[in-house]
């Protein structure tokens, strides 16, 4: 089946600072065929360690710009995928084309193609609600060994918080998201050219299907797609997950914020003590290179 889509122009990303990155694409993943899937891959090929940067909504890899020199400073490899619907990746203008499944299995299928290896996961905000699942495939846990997360969750079919509600009935409502204005509200310190960052792969309503999306397919009825693996991750994390992690909880997030954020760490086996970002908003990345310190730091890896 095609999949109706739209790229945003080339020229949208001309003058995006402090993410000067090698950007990659491919349009063949299997089940993906047409698509055009892009994310950034920087440092060594055969880095000892790969940092897995999942983003969320309706932010993009962008998101991550503070902390991959971090990463990279440590040695390691670091990989940035956009969802289908953000960043650089080709935007389904159908609202039935997305789904839990649909973004999941994207990511899966990039992982292999890239043949990924020791991978540190990098989460927030939907980049937790699909990267947290993604050790319930065998074959991606022969992959992992670490975890970094931040302001997220697990849809296990409850509502986390009633600020969630509200932001859902609001991107509901409102066909032309400010995705800049968004991102700005509870990040103080940035600049407009970030918030033209954050608005750049977005040149009109039609680009903005993934970020109108998204909140309503966040799994909290019981009958949703992704709250059986949701299910499943929740066990794996509690029981059987064996290596180091680190969290940071952006305290001032009013939908995925410190109450949320504890009761997830209590379902992750062996979690420390979160890193609390004082004044921190939901896309806690903006405070992200002492969180990057402290995570590696916490590792051992610098």
């Amino acid at each position: 089946m095609t999949i109706q889509a739209i790229r945003t122009p080339e020229e949208r990303f001309a003058d995006i600072p402090d993410f000067d990155y090698p950007v990659h694409y491919v349009d063949d993943l299997p089940g993906y065929e047409g698509l055009r899937a892009a994310w950034v891959d920087a440092g060594p090929d055969d880095a000892d360690r790969v940092f897995l940067c999942l983003h969320g909504e309706p932010s993009w890899s962008f998101l991550y710009r503070k902390m991959i020199p971090v990463f990279l400073e440590s040695g390691a490899r670091a990989v940035a995928p956009d969802f289908f619907g953000f960043g650089r990746s080709d935007k389904p203008t159908e609202a039935e084309t997305y789904s839990f499944d649909f973004h999941r299995n994207y990511i899966l299928a990039l992982v292999e193609r890239l043949d990924l290896k020791n991978i540190t996961l990098v989460v927030q905000d939907w980049g937790g609600l699909i990267g947290l699942t993604l050790p319930v495939d065998e074959k991606f846990r022969a992959r992992f060994s670490r975890l970094i997360v931040m302001n997220t969750g697990l849809g296990i079919g409850k509502t986390p918080s009633d600020g969630f509600i509200a932001w859902k009935n609001y991107a509901a409502s409102t066909p032309d998201l400010p995705i800049g204005e968004l991102i700005a509200r509870g990040t103080p310190q940035m600049t407009d050219a970030e918030k033209a960052a954050y608005d750049a792969p977005f040149p009109s309503p039609d680009y903005k299907m993934g970020a109108r999306r998204f909140p309503e397919l966040v799994p909290i009825a019981p009958e949703m797609e992704g709250v059986e693996v949701s299910l499943k991750a929740a066990a794996f994390w509690k029981d059987d997950f064996d290596g180091a992690s680190f969290m940071a909880v952006g305290d001032a997030d009013p939908v995925l914020g410190p109450d949320v954020m504890n009761r997830l760490r209590e379902n992750i086996r062996g979690c420390p003590e979160p890193m609390m970002v004082e004044g921190g908003g939901h896309f806690v990345q903006e405070w992200g290179e002492p969180i990057a310190r402290a995570a590696l730091k916490h590792f051992g890896d610098l």
